[in-house]
C-alpha cells in the first residue's frame, strides 16, 4: 500500500515528491505523486470537510471572475458596435 504523507521536520508543511513532467490529462493529473500525496494528507488528517469548503470558495470566486470578464467583453463589443454605427452615420451625412 502507499506510504504515509511526509511532513517537514518542523511539522509545518508537507514534503511532496515532485515529478519532472507535467500531466497531459485529467486522469494523469489526479494520479500524479503531488496530487496523490495531497489527497492522502487530507484523508489521513480527516480534513475532507475543510478541503471541500476551500475548493467550493475557489470555484465560486473563479465563476464570479469569469462572469465579470464575460460582462466586460460584452460591454466592449457593444461599445465597438455603437462606435461603428456612429461612424457609418457620419459618412452618410456628408
Amino acid at each position: 500500500m502507499a506510504e504515509k504523507v511526509k511532513l517537514s521536520k518542523d511539522g509545518s508543511s508537507i514534503d511532496f515528491v515532485q515529478s519532472d513532467s507535467l500531466p497531459t490529462s485529467l486522469k494523469k493529473f489526479r494520479q500524479s505523486p503531488e496530487i496523490e500525496g495531497f489527497y492522502r494528507f487530507i484523508f489521513e488528517n480527516d480534513l475532507q470537510k475543510e478541503a471541500f469548503e476551500i475548493l467550493d470558495r475557489i470555484i465560486i470566486q473563479r465563476k464570479a471572475k469569469k462572469a465579470g470578464a464575460k460582462k466586460e467583453a460584452a460591454a466592449a463589443a457593444k461599445e465597438e458596435k455603437a462606435a461603428a454605427a456612429k461612424k457609418r452615420s457620419c459618412r452618410c451625412q456628408r
